[in-house]
């Protein structure tokens, strides 16, 4: 089966994509929990909220994967969780985490991002799913 199928309903790649969504889902606390004094110094402008974008664009992109679909509230649901997620590693960063700081652009970034991820998943769902209905 061509790769091509994992944006389909019949996708035999779901377990697969669990299990990266799983591994990307521990890089983003793995990452949002380092120390401040751990981090890089990386002087290029706005390098957090890109990597922010990236981090939970992923994140919800994985996670449409495992669940090849283009219901409405599975994808609200998805997004929702993006958020809140984003949001707890922003709270647990700016009250538990040594030398960092809870910043709310973060989890509009993080909020961007998963939008992105789900829009990229839906553009490929819709290519790779000639009778494309919406749910």
């Amino acid at each position: 089966m061509p790769l091509t199928q994992a944006f389909t309903q019949y996708s035999t790649y779901t377990k697969r994509a669990r299990f990266l969504a799983i591994l990307w889902t521990l890089l983003i606390f793995i990452l949002c929990f380092l120390p401040g004094n751990e981090l890089p110094d990386v002087r290029i402008p706005l390098i957090d909220k890109w990597a922010h974008l990236i981090l939970f664009g992923a994140f919800s992109f994985l996670w449409l994967c495992t669940n090849p679909t283009n219901n409405r509230r599975f994808m609200f649901i998805l997004l929702a969780i993006t958020i809140f997620v984003g949001w707890l590693v922003e709270y647990i960063q700016g009250h538990y985490v040594p030398g960092r700081s809870q910043d709310n652009m973060d989890i509009l970034a993080d909020s961007i991002g998963g939008l992105i991820g789900i829009f990229v998943f839906l553009i490929l769902y819709a290519v790779y799913n000639p009778k494309y209905k919406q749910a």
